[in-house]
C-alpha cells in the first residue's frame, strides 16, 4: 500500500516482548530509493543509543492502532551493533548489523533488496554476498526523510517548489514519489514526482532537478493527500508524462 512517509512517523514499535518506542525517521539509500532503516525513539529505555530497525524485521502494520510489529525481542535490539547518533551509518556498521541478525545483505544483487524481488522475509535467514561495499556503483550514502524535506525542485525553466513529503510503498519499503508543494507558484497545488524522473539530485545544494517544464508540472494531475492513493490515479499520472508505470 502507498502511504505518506510522514504519516507513519510516530507509529509505535512493538517487539515480541513489549513496546520499544516510536518511529522518528527513515534512512533510505539514494540508488534504489529503498528504506533501509527506521530510526526509533526509545525514551529512557536505550537513551543516547541510536536504535535502527530494518524493514526485514517489520511485520504487517496495524494501521488503525498505528503499530509496527517487530519480529525481534527487546534483548536482540539492545545487543545489536550500535553507532552514536551523531555519526553517519558506516558500511562497516551495516555489515556487522546484518551479520548479527543473520540476514542477507541488500547490496548483493541488482534489485532493491539484493537478490530478492520483492523482499521475501522468509528467505532472509543468513548473510550472503560481499562483505565489502567498495565495488557497489553509485552513491552509497543513506539519506534521512527529515533531511530531504524542504529540498528545492528545479524544472527545466525554473524553480517550482519544494519536497514536502515522500510516498512510501509499505510492502516493499521503496519510495515511489516525492510530494512537491508548489504553493509559492501554484497556490494550493501539490504534485507527485517519481525519483526515477529526477535528472540530478544535488545533496550539497539541497536541490532536485527534473526534466520537465513548469507548465508540464502545472498541468499534471493534482495530488490530494486527504485521499487514498489508487492505481487509477497512478495510471493517469504516468500516462500524462508518457512513461511506463513502475509496476509494468
Amino acid at each position: 500500500m502507498l502511504r505518506s512517509a510522514i504519516d507513519i512517523l510516530g507509529y509505535n514499535l512493538k517487539a515480541l516482548d513489549g513496546e520499544i518506542g516510536k518511529s522518528k525517521d527513515f534512512l533510505f539509500d539514494d540508488q534504489h530509493w529503498a528504506v533501509r532503516y527506521l530510526m526509533a525513539e526509545t525514551g529512557r529505555w536505550l537513551q543516547g543509543k541510536r536504535v535502527l530497525i530494518s524493514p526485514i524485521s517489520i511485520e504487517q502494520p496495524d494501521r488503525d492502532a498505528r503499530v509496527f510489529p517487530v519480529n525481534l525481542t527487546k534483548q536482540q535490539i539492545e545487543d545489536a551493533p550500535n553507532e552514536g547518533e551523531d555519526m553517519p551509518v558506516s558500511h562497516k556498521f551495516e555489515i556487522e548489523f546484518f551479520k548479527y541478525h543473520q540476514w542477507p545483505y541488500y547490496w548483493n544483487g541488482g534489485y532493491p533488496w539484493g537478490i530478492l524481488i520483492p523482499m521475501e522475509r522468509t528467505n532472509m535467514n543468513k548473510p550472503a554476498g560481499r562483505d565489502s561495499l567498495d565495488d557497489i556503483e553509485g552513491d552509497k550514502n543513506l539519506r534521512s526523510l527529515n533531511e530531504v524535506k524542504g529540498y528545492n525542485i528545479q524544472a527545466t525553466d525554473g524553480h517550482i517548489g519544494h519536497v514536502e513529503n515522500l510516498i512510501l510503498d509499505d510492502e516493499t519499503w521503496t519510495i515511489r514519489y516525492l510530494v512537491v508543494d508548489t504553493r509559492n507558484w501554484l497556490p494550493g497545488k501539490r504534485v507527485l514526482v517519481s525519483p526515477s524522473w529526477a535528472e540530478k539530485i544535488d545533496w550539497a545544494k539541497n536541490t532536485v532537478d527534473v526534466n520537465m517544464s513548469r507548465d508540464q508540472i502545472k498541468n499534471s494531475p493534482d495530488y490530494d493527500d486527504s485521499k487514498l492513493m489508487t492505481r487509477k490515479f497512478e495510471n493517469s499520472l504516468f500516462k500524462y508524462y508518457g512513461v511506463p508505470g513502475y509496476w509494468l
